[in-house]
């Protein structure tokens, strides 16, 4: 198993432990509303399409409606199987490729809204995964920034997410990078800049 289908599961559980009424940290959506864009992403793309395509809106929110109506367990079942055959998402090397950022986002974000939540235990083949993920990400997260982006964990590699005449460096395991580049603020990481910039950076509307 590698870190997508790890966090997949793991997620899953979670769920079926807190219930689908929990907060989690995308917004106003509950830990069901989570499920449901779950379950659209790699089951319904013609719900997804209504998010881009104006007509098909009514569309979309006919099959959100209804998905919502079905048992919590049968969401959750939905998304332990991963996605159907038709589906690229499903191919090991495309899943971990793009999944491993999805799932351990989402799984943190339902983790971290819970009073009580603890970091977990570094996991390595987890902070490799998401290094490997943000190195093809950064710079669409952070291309919007008015300064430039470097992103370093802490054993000094580092990511170039934004070219500038004056740089913000941010500083963290990849985990907690990845958060901070999906717009948690949550994130435990440190910076390097001065004020103005790490402002115009924390200010800036990144994620996808």
């Amino acid at each position: 198993m590698g870190v997508a289908s790890d966090e997949r599961q793991q997620l899953c559980d979670l769920l079926s432990r807190v219930g689908p009424d929990a907060p989690t940290l995308c917004g106003e959506w509950r830990t069901r509303d989570l499920a449901v864009h779950l379950v659209v992403r790699e089951r319904r793309p013609d719900a997804l399409a209504g998010r881009f395509v104006k007509s098909l809106s009514g569309r979309s929110d006919k099959i959100e409606g209804e998905l919502r109506e079905l048992p919590f367990s049968d969401l959750i079942d939905r998304i332990r199987q991963g996605p159907p055959k038709w589906n690229p998402l499903g191919i090991g090397a495309v899943d971990e490729t793009v999944n491993s950022a999805e799932f351990y986002v989402h799984h943190e974000d339902v983790r971290r809204a819970q009073p009580d939540w603890q970091p977990r235990p570094t996991d390595d083949a987890r902070e490799e995964a998401l290094w490997k993920a943000l190195s093809k990400s950064a710079k669409v997260f952070y291309g919007r920034s008015p300064v430039g982006v470097t992103l370093r964990r802490p054993d000094g590699s580092e990511i170039a997410a934004k070219q500038g005449p004056r740089t913000v460096r941010i500083l963290g395991e990849p985990s907690e990078l990845i958060l901070h580049a999906f717009s948690r603020n949550v994130a435990r990481v440190s910076f390097e800049g001065n004020d103005a910039d790490v402002l115009a950076v924390e200010d800036l509307r990144r994620s996808f």
